[in-house]
């Protein structure tokens, strides 16, 4: 210190004293070894923190799709949750494999490097740091004025997006709906309006940023100008080289602390898509814990509902009120009633789609107090709408992999299949396209069938499986029922009443209620009945045919050992040419009226 003091007392800068000889090979190594160990901890440093990013990425997305598979069926019938979960995994999941661990990297980098700017800079001119005070109180209220603007903005942009991606995969699913009805121009339309929202949204997004760049760049300068003039009037004080040091850094500080805040904003603003993800890891899940059934159960089939209700949310009124009946086992019951008297509720309170009150028993074991995955794999159902998923014929008929293939060719045998899945060249590996698109809809129809015969349940559900195919497709479908679901409790939802006039019961439901449970021939005899109205409704020829099937099946049933002397083929021809009966004479009726137009 007092060489440099004599030194200035002189006139000479203290920067311009001869560097006495040094070691520089030795110095080189040192600078080598220091370069290297400082190369491979920035390596280091940089696998492990995407390493763990990815890794958190990819605990997110698994959780968040464990969670989607298992919540309730409720939180898909809300509007514009296709486009959600689209947006969820599409979008959000691609911000944390990429957006977020780069950025928040960045993030941390230029933080340290504005920390040390201004730490060099205040050990140069410690009377910086009087300037910085105001400086940091008006940089962190531009800061969270700004991030909670781009937060609501960001909010809006990924509201804006689901509707366009719901949009795209409506029109992609009701593609030949739309183009048979000439509506293109009207979806184009409404896809040009809600990508117009979604492009406001984003130009909004980008318009805040660059108002709040324009404010850092203007603090930055402010601090610039502090230190330069503090470099000035303290200049007999300082050291040179400092000096030169803390400003050559400052200078940098302009375009380090804009990109440092504006990363720190979009970090914020990227861990939205954290949150949004959470959001759905925290649906609440369908009630998979219950105490375990016995092992055979169910032996019999009995179905018993003591007051059962049913809602399908909290603030929606019930759709099924206080229903009371018994099903017996092995019994063929038949599901009908007006469109909204709430058949379809029905299914979806015996599967616990939606949790009911009240009491549902099977076989004496209340269904309510044991896992639903226990008491869904204890129930087949077709439905009206063949479900198909993509990948093997034989994932589709046996999910599980739990039968062997004879099995399930035997299965595919029943329903009058087998011949033509032997046609395909990989057999029961052949590929099903999406929704089951490289089959028809009576094949599909008959897969699904061929799934429920292999599991061979004791309790059937058939949500009127013969809607949508042909009259072959339709007499092999009730053949397969008639034999095979001889032993088991088979519920029918039907659409269609000629399907259930052989039922043994009939349950009719009006608004919700049970109205009527009883045989359909004695029903039919009451003058009061529902179903007799239902039937009168269908046209005077074809309520004629559906009173003799009910008349049929009654004396069949009442017959008893006769009917075994004939066997069930000949009733079923029977009944089957009773049900053709009706086709016919509505046809007939049909070209009447024709005529006397």
């Amino acid at each position: 210190m007092a060489r440099e003091t004599r030194l200035l007392s002189q006139g000479f800068n203290v920067t311009n004293v001869t560097i006495p000889s040094v070691d520089t090979h030795f110095n080189i190594a040192i600078f080598s070894g220091i370069t290297g160990g400082v190369f491979m901890f920035g390596l280091l440093r940089a696998f492990m923190f995407f390493k763990a990013a990815l890794d958190a990425s990819k605990t997110l997305h698994n959780s968040m799709f464990d969670s989607i598979l298992r919540t309730r069926i409720g939180f898909f019938d809300a509007s514009q949750t296709t486009g959600r979960i689209l947006n969820r995994f599409s979008k959000d999941v691609r911000q944390l494999d990429d957006s977020l661990p780069k950025t928040f990297f960045e993030f941390l980098q230029c933080a340290l490097s504005v920390l040390g700017v201004i730490i060099v800079a205040g050990i140069a001119v410690p009377w910086v740091y009087i300037a910085l005070l105001p400086l940091t109180v008006l940089f962190v209220f531009l800061r969270r004025y700004y991030i909670r603007t781009a937060d609501h903005i960001h909010r809006l942009q990924s509201t804006t997006k689901s509707p366009v991606n719901g949009h795209v995969a409506t029109t992609h699913d009701g593609i030949y709906t739309i183009r048979a009805f000439g509506m293109q121009n009207k979806m184009i339309e409404k896809y040009d309006c809600l990508q117009d929202l979604h492009t406001e949204a984003r130009s909004l997004s980008l318009t805040s940023a660059r108002w709040f760049a324009v404010r850092l760049e203007l603090l930055c300068v402010v601090f610039v100008i502090a230190v330069s003039f503090s470099c000035v009037l303290a200049a007999d004080r300082l050291n040179a080289g400092l000096v030169g040091l803390s400003i050559t850094y400052v200078m940098s500080l302009m375009a380090l602390l804009q990109w440092c805040v504006r990363q720190s904003a979009t970090v914020e603003n990227q861990m939205l898509a954290v949150e949004r993800i959470r959001e759905y890891i925290k649906l609440p899940h369908e009630s998979i814990h219950g105490t375990a059934p016995p092992p055979k159960w169910p032996q019999y089939g009995e179905i018993s509902v003591q007051g059962a209700s049913l809602r399908y949310s909290s603030e929606l009124p019930q759709v099924l009120k206080n229903l009371t009946f018994t099903i017996r086992g092995r019994e063929k019951v038949g599901i009908v009633g007006r469109t909204g008297a709430g058949k379809s509720s029905l299914i979806s309170m015996l599967f616990r789609l939606f949790e009911p009150t009240g009491c549902i028993m099977i076989d004496n074991v209340n269904i309510q107090q044991i896992g639903v995955y226990q008491l869904r794999k204890k129930i087949s159902i077709i439905p009206q709408d063949p479900v198909l998923f993509t990948g093997s014929l034989r994932t589709n008929i046996d999910p599980f992999n739990t039968y062997e293939d004879e099995d399930i060719w035997n299965a595919l045998g029943e329903v009058q299949l087998k011949q033509a899945m032997e046609t395909l060249p990989q057999g029961l590996d052949s590929k099903v396209s999406e929704g089951g698109s490289n089959f028809s809809i009576g094949q599909r129809q008959l897969i699904c069938l061929a799934r429920a015969i292999l599991r061979d349940t004791k309790i059937l559900v058939i949500d009127e499986a013969t809607a949508n195919v042909d009259d072959r497709t339709d007499a092999l479908i009730q053949q397969a029922i008639r034999k095979k679901f001889h032993g088991c409790t088979v519920v029918t939802i039907a659409h269609r009443l000629h399907t259930v006039m052989d039922s043994d019961r009939i349950l009719v439901l009006e608004d919700g209620t049970v109205v009527e449970f009883d045989v359909p021939y004695l029903l039919l005899q009451n003058t009061d009945s529902l179903l007799l109205k239902m039937v009168e409704e269908t046209g005077e020829s074809a309520a004629i045919h559906l009173i003799q099937v009910a008349k049929a099946s009654y004396e069949r049933k009442q017959a008893g050992p006769v009917e075994k002397e004939f066997g069930d083929t000949d009733v079923n021809e029977s009944l089957r040419s009773a049900e053709e009966t009706i086709v016919l004479d509505k046809d007939k009726e049909t070209d009447e009226n024709t005529k006397l137009l």
